[in-house]
Formats: C-alpha cells, structure tokens, sequence
C-alpha cells in the first residue's frame, strides 16, 4: 500500500524541507518555497533528485509568476503532471511565510485550472486568499521576520512581503547551485 503522506492520489502536493524531497511522491515539478530564507541546498537537491524534475524557486515576490512557469511546463510536457510544493520553513520548522507563499502559489495554480490539489495545499491556499491583505503585517511578525528586524533586516521583510513583484519565476538548473 502506498503512504498515504506521499499524497500520490493528488497532482498537487505539500511538504516540508528535505522530508517532502523523499515522502512526497515523485513530480515531474518541484518548487521550493522559501519567503525569507536561503533554500540554495534545498533547491539542488531537488534539481538532483534521480528522476530530474523541473525546479523552481517560489516566494510571495514571484507567485504569479511560478504558478504561470508551472502551468507553462506542463503543457510543454504535453500531459497532467505532477507538482510538489516544498516548504524550506525556517531551519526545518514550521514558517507561516513559506506557507502563505505556498498558498499564493496554489492560488495561481487553481486559476489555471490546477486545482486537483492535496489537503494539505487546499488548507494553504484557503488561508491566503483571506490574509491577502496581510502579508506585510504577518510576515514583519513572524518569528522569522522578528529575527531579521533584530539583525537591523527589516527592509528584507518588507521586500519579501511585496505579492507579485518579480514577473519572473526562478528556474533552477542543474550545476547553477553553489555549494
């Protein structure tokens, strides 16, 4: 019997940090989610996962646009394909920016007519439309906000909290990352 935590049923997934590299179940679509944070490990050992998905890096700033990407690659692939929404979170742990940012990028998906989502992506998405609004306020009181603004990184958060400022999704190419 398959794991149900791998959410394979679903084509849209959500998982957390290294754990959702190897529990969720096999995408052709990776992207990880990483809002105020460097996800540079994350991100390579998703583009070197054996099967070779397509990797991209998601934040509130390029939503939109990592949701078109991700709606882009799979007509290109010619078929449904699945998509993994990797959370970085905050050294592991749980980050509610990651998630929002995960529920924007569900947002797009489901407007795209991506919608065939797990759970654990309808719950993301659900809780951003209505905290749309916001996102600066919770982001600047997030723990990990409240830990950049006392390293004198308070500008970081408020860039970071800007929803769709970057029209451009990230790709990450295998041999790119840096160790």
């Amino acid at each position: 019997m398959t794991d149900p935590r791998s959410q394979s049923t679903y084509q849209v997934r959500l998982g957390w940090g290294e754990n959702a590299l190897t529990g969720l179940a096999k995408a052709g679509i990776v992207v990880v989610i990483d809002v105020l944070g460097a996800s540079d490990r994350l991100a390579a050992d998703a583009a070197a996962l054996p099967h070779g998905p397509t990797v991209f890096l998601g934040t509130l700033r390029n939503a939109s646009a990592t949701a078109q990407a991700v709606y882009d690659e799979q007509l290109a692939r010619g078929g449904r394909t699945a998509i993994n929404l990797v959370l970085a979170g905050d050294d592991g742990a749980f980050a509610v920016e990651d998630y929002l940012a995960a529920g924007a990028i569900g947002d797009g998906l489901s407007a795209r007519g991506l919608d065939h989502s797990a759970p654990d992506v309808a719950v993301a998405t659900e809780g951003f439309r209505p905290l749309t609004r916001a996102l600066k306020h919770l982001l600047s009181a997030s723990a990990s906000g409240l830990a950049l603004a006392e390293e004198g990184r308070r500008d970081e958060v408020k860039a970071a909290a800007q929803l769709d400022a970057d029209p451009e999704p990230t790709q990450v190419v295998v041999g790119d990352e840096e160790d």
